[in-house]
């Protein structure tokens, strides 16, 4: 009774593939429209502007009078922790957060026109004072980077260490050397998120950044398939059933396989299980869609296939040898191909002219 209700079948739960494909499209992946991609790159901009002077940066100075004559040679001076610097017979200047123009500007004040009518003033910056974090992960050459004041946040950070690496997910967690139990983990394909990153506290000494690399697109295929077992392949390619399926060595060719389960985690943790007729996708009536990554894909046991298992194991041809056949194994086959057709016989089907029935044992 148990092998008649597990080659009849029972009450299949597995959802239609044009159900599942329906419930994909009714979930699409959200992606960030033009209007907010272009808020993102301008908030980025603003963050990329010019370089502000901080405590320890050293300016090198340069002042020239109405003739175009240096007024006195080249002046190095360094920001000092309160964001000032002394200049000679001008005094204390404040140049805290300041562009290099605005120092221009101010050291010009300084000595305009208390100490000299008119002047000219170059400012350049000689070295910035670094704040060194490490970036690790899926970056192009991770290791200690140093990053300038303006710098000291987690997107110049993975740009020093050469950019994420086509494995990262877009995934990054940040672990403050001062805080460890600070660590913060982002998005960065997200538009809220990645705001959010422009906004973090400034990046210090020691702070680890680690870009997360993306998991493998790993497939796992099973059941009636020559090759069973896990399939990996590097992140963001995409494999369709079919390919999958090549991949496995194919379909078994001795029990004819031709029915599928596909086994999906959905975001709410429940698993999917879609029924998939293998022979209409390979004739490309059911669509060839793509597996995602963890997806299962199982070619389970039918009622035909292990019918044809069982023809596989009874009946044997030997060249100028008797053939000799398990009559109960005809009317089992016969019972089994009745259930499942509903008219007809295997005996018919496979041996219409009666050659398998008339070797049998009498």
């Amino acid at each position: 009774m148990a092998s008649g209700v597990g080659i009849g079948g029972c009450s299949d739960h597995r959802m239609s593939l044009g159900e599942f494909l329906d419930t994909q499209r009714r979930s699409p992946v959200q992606r960030p429209d033009a209007a907010e991609q272009q808020r993102i790159v301008t908030e980025l901009g603003r963050f990329i502007g010019d370089y502000r002077v901080g405590p320890s940066d050293e300016l090198a100075i340069v002042l020239h009078g109405a003739n175009g004559t240096a007024l006195f040679p080249p002046l190095a001076v360094r920001v000092d922790r309160e964001g000032t610097i002394e200049l000679p017979a001008a005094g204390v200047v404040k140049v805290l957060d300041m562009p290099l123009e605005d120092v221009e500007d101010a050291v010009k004040r300084a000595y305009i026109p208390g100490v000299y009518r008119e002047a000219t003033c170059f400012v350049t910056l000689v070295t910035a004072e670094p704040t060194n974090v490490f970036v690790i992960g899926a970056v192009a050459t991770p290791g200690l980077v140093p990053l300038r004041r303006t710098e000291r946040n987690l997107l110049f950070a993975i740009a020093a260490a050469g950019g994420a690496s086509e494995s990262a997910s877009g995934y990054a967690t940040i672990r403050r050397l001062r805080d460890p139990g600070q660590e913060l983990t982002l998005n960065l394909r997200d538009p809220v998120q990645l705001r959010a990153a422009l906004t973090l506290d400034p990046l210090e000494h020691g702070d680890i950044v680690t870009v997360h690399a993306a998991m493998p697109n790993e497939i796992f295929v099973g059941g009636l398939v020559n090759v069973a077992g896990r399939q990996a392949y590097p992140p963001g390619v995409d494999m369709t059933v079919l390919q999958v399926l090549a991949a496995a060595g194919g379909l078994r060719t001795d029990v004819f396989p031709s029915e599928g389960t596909l086994v999906r985690r959905l975001p709410n943790g429940q698993d999917a299980h879609v029924k998939l007729d293998l022979n209409r996708i390979a004739r490309g009536d059911d669509p060839n869609f793509m597996l995602a990554a963890g997806d299962i894909l199982w070619v389970p046991e039918t009622a035909g296939t292990r019918i044809w298992d069982f023809v596989n194991r009874s009946v044997f041809f030997r060249f100028g040898a008797t053939v000799t056949y398990n009559v109960t194994g005809i009317d089992f086959m016969n019972s089994a191909a009745r259930s499942r057709t509903g008219s007809g016989t295997l005996e018919n089907s496979i041996d219409p002219i009666g050659f398998l029935s008339n070797s049998a044992p009498r």
